[in-house]
């Protein structure tokens, strides 16, 4: 059974985190200009602010969606509540600091609302690896994955935006693609023995723990607009919305249909309606503020609809089976499967992509694809945005660098998934035992109840 000396000595670990956090901040963080007091004659800055009502909806999705729509497992609700929050509010510290790293200007990370923002996405990488892993892992183990993950994915994230100029606004190749595979990376490390390959004890749900999980999908099917549209510019913000949003209708109707067909006896399976009716909004993330129509946001919605629900009747069992990695959430199925759809129509969509269609927006949607002139002036007439590119690339070749970008993502995901697993089960840290698998007693008091 668990020590709890070793269980206080872990939080006491937790909290030196947080400190060394705030010696970083105290350092090299300050405010950005859009923050500061306005000078005299100087006229205030409210394009951020602007923005909060989508970082408020980003939030709820984070923390309330994210944390709830785990609930289904029937004695690791304290858990996955309580996890996400304690995740979240540390990796969004940490991805402040280590995309500031990577950003910062004389020697200084800037602070602004839309740092937060960034950070609040970033925070979606862990908890959707932790999906994965759920129930099987102790916060010390979740602090060293999302420490090395946040960032992997900063680092792959520069490369694939930076770099390589890919289009992926939604962020359906480089957070969602990033945490599933490297989500199921880890559980491949951490695999059970073929003779503990059984599901848990206490791996299923109940009537309760169902429709708590069912509030998390709510939220983040209202919310998942949002998430789309909040980095789009110009008119893009306003597509992604509208995209967003049909292509998660059409998942919806998808699912369940698809749902009542290939389940037992033909009825509706709650697992499938949980995750499967938000694979529209991942699969459509990459291409959401490009000029897709209505009709390819709908399309997008069918084939993510389709491909989750299969993936959750057929592949995640065959995976538990067969090659013995448990994907606790099916996070394989709702973030994996659709972020690869995602990219693979991000690159049919920039094959076809020309300036005549997008005029002005090419040097923000696409900058790879205009000239460093056509940039200049954009920039001369937005001062405040920084535009990378000016490459002049042809649409095709914008197409394999799509191809590219996902791929890189999901090599750069399983590797750094594999290494962080091979760490956290060959060095001393605490792990658990199979009967401590998916119950809150280990790390929660729990009120006396009778067993189920």
């Amino acid at each position: 059974m668990h020590s709890p000396v070793g269980n206080v000595t872990g939080f006491v670990l937790l909290m030196l985190v947080q400190i060394v956090f705030l010696v970083l901040f105290w350092v090299f963080v300050r405010y950005d200009k859009e923050a500061l007091p306005v000078g005299a004659g100087e006229t205030e800055a409210v394009e951020h602010v602007s923005k909060y009502p989508q970082f408020q909806d980003i939030q709820v999705m984070i923390f309330i969606g994210f944390g709830f729509l785990m609930t289904f497992l029937r004695k690791y609700g304290y858990s996955a509540t309580g996890y996400t929050l304690f995740l979240g509010a540390l990796v969004i510290q940490w991805a402040v600091l280590i995309k500031g790293f990577i950003h910062m200007e004389g020697g200084k990370i800037s602070l602004s609302l839309e740092n937060i923002i960034d950070a609040d996405i970033a925070a979606a990488v862990p908890l959707i690896s932790m999906g994965a892993l759920l129930g099987r892992t102790t916060p010390i183990q979740l602090l060293f994955m999302a420490l090395f993950e946040v960032a992997l994915f900063a680092a792959n994230e520069y490369v694939a935006l930076d770099i390589l100029s890919i289009c992926d606004v939604g962020g359906s190749i480089t957070v969602h693609a990033f945490g599933a595979y490297f989500g199921l990376a880890v559980s491949m490390i951490l695999r059970p023995s073929k003779d503990q390959n059984e599901a848990g004890k206490y791996e299923g749900a109940n009537y309760t723990s169902d429709i708590f999980a069912m509030i998390g999908t709510l939220f983040l099917w209202v919310y998942w607009p949002s998430f789309n549209s909040v980095l789009a510019a110009g008119s893009g913000p306003e597509r992604a919305i509208l995209n967003t949003y049909l292509s998660l209708a059409a998942a919806t109707v998808t699912t369940f249909v698809l749902s009542a067909i290939v389940s037992h006896e033909n009825k509706l399976d709650m697992v499938h309606v949980q995750n499967s009716t938000l694979a529209g909004g991942v699969a459509v993330g990459t291409v959401c503020n490009l000029l897709i129509g209505a009709h390819g946001a709908v399309l997008i919605g069918i084939i993510a609809g389709t491909v989750s629900v299969l993936g959750y009747r057929f592949l995640s069992p065959l995976m538990a089976s067969k090659l013995r990695i448990h994907d606790t959430c099916g996070v394989h199925n709702l973030h994996g499967m659709p972020a690869l759809i995602s990219a693979i129509a991000s690159a049919i969509v920039a094959a076809l992509v020309t300036k005549e269609k997008y005029k002005s927006e090419m040097t923000t949607i696409f900058p790879a694809m205009v000239t460093t002139e056509e940039i200049e002036v954009q920039q001369t007439q937005n001062s405040s945005t920084i535009i990378l590119g000016g490459y002049n690339r042809t649409a095709s070749a914008q197409a394999g660098y799509q191809l590219f970008g996902i791929a890189m993502t999901v090599i750069v995901a399983i590797v750094g998934g594999i290494l962080t697993g091979i760490v956290l089960k060959y060095t001393n840290v605490r792990k658990l035992n199979k009967e401590e698998h998916h119950q809150d007693e280990v790390f929660w008091e729990v009120p006396d109840h009778k067993e189920e």
